[in-house]
């Protein structure tokens, strides 16, 4: 359960450093710019995908896109999804799942658990 917290927090971290740069894009392009592990324009790929140093040994792998119901300019989710194709697939965490930022500051996860943020 430990490694599991450990590699949570990763995730959490990654999400916060993301939210941090897409501010700075933000206030130099008046929007939010939406980003994946398949990326190919030369901004999007300044924004890392993997959770980690690496992917391999990232446990999420990261997106960022629109919030729900909102335009890419006004508002960014950023997604990080355990154990995917292009990260450590070994780990799970059923008690959480993805782990999600708004710009707004909404912190979510899409498990059960209420601890996900902590």
């Amino acid at each position: 359960d430990s490694v599991r917290k450990a590699k949570r927090a990763e995730g959490r971290a990654a999400l916060m450093q993301l939210m941090q740069q897409q501010e700075r894009y933000y206030s130099q392009h008046n929007g939010y710019l939406a980003f994946s592990s398949s990326s190919s324009h030369a901004d999007e790929k300044k924004f890392r995908w993997h959770s980690g140093d690496n992917p391999e040994t990232s446990a999420y792998e990261i997106s960022g896109a629109a919030c729900a119901g909102e335009s890419i300019a006004d508002c960014i989710e950023l997604t990080a999804k355990p154990g995917t194709s292009k990260v450590d697939a070994g780990f799970k965490d059923a008690a959480c799942g993805d782990l999600s930022l708004t710009s707004a500051g909404v912190k979510k996860a899409s498990g059960a658990a209420t601890n996900c943020w902590k």
